[in-house]
């Protein structure tokens, strides 16, 4: 149960940092002329929706841990940890991608949907108002501040998807982890029974 609320905290923290990256530097970036990269919003879109399956694992792991014994919970909490686990996993290399490429770029893909002739060496630079229509001095900082995070919570997200999954298994009995003393061992925890194994 404990694993489950904190998998609901880690999602909704994680889906408010993309609903910030995306409010505040990507909505910008993102333009028409598909001058930026593709993986700046792909990184974010698998971002926010990991953030919304993290938080319905959570509460599917919270219901199977009172209701041990139905199995449909069993089912449902396998099929969302393991679609977690690899929407997570996803999650978290299309940020290492977009902050390895924002780094070695030096964010000036950050600023390609200014109107500037020439974009200056520093995207920490300031270019002129008519010539951006947003702010350039902190989008550098701002997507790095909110990414580097947001990484670290989507590798939380996907370890917890994976002991759940494995919870999971143990439960319905499938696999090494389906052992009899395995699941004994779990349903005694979970029904306060000291059971000898």
């Amino acid at each position: 149960m404990r694993a489950g609320i904190a998998l609901i905290f880690v999602g909704h923290i994680n889906f408010i940092l993309g609903a910030i990256v995306h409010g505040t530097v990507l909505r910008h970036v993102a333009n028409p002329e598909k001058r930026v990269s593709p993986e700046y919003c792909t990184a974010n879109i698998i971002s926010v929706v990991s953030g919304l399956l993290s938080i319905t694992t959570g509460i599917c792991a919270i219901l199977a841990s009172r209701n041990i014994a139905r199995a449909k919970l069993h089912w449902a909490l396998l099929v969302l940890s393991l679609l977690n686990a690899l929407l997570s996993a996803a999650c978290f290399v299309g940020l290492v991608l977009s902050i390895s490429l924002t780094i070695a770029d030096g964010g000036k893909n950050l600023i390609s949907g200014c109107n500037a002739t020439v974009l200056p060496a520093d995207t920490r630079s300031v270019i002129m108002s008519n010539e951006c229509p947003f702010d350039t001095t902190r989008i550098y900082d701002t997507t790095l501040a909110l990414w580097f995070p947001s990484m670290f919570l989507s590798a939380v997200e996907v370890a917890l998807s994976i002991r759940f999954c494995v919870v999971a298994f143990i439960l319905r009995g499938i696999g090494p982890c389906g052992e009899t003393y395995l699941r004994e061992k779990v349903y005694a925890k979970y029904n306060g029974v000291n059971k000898s194994v």
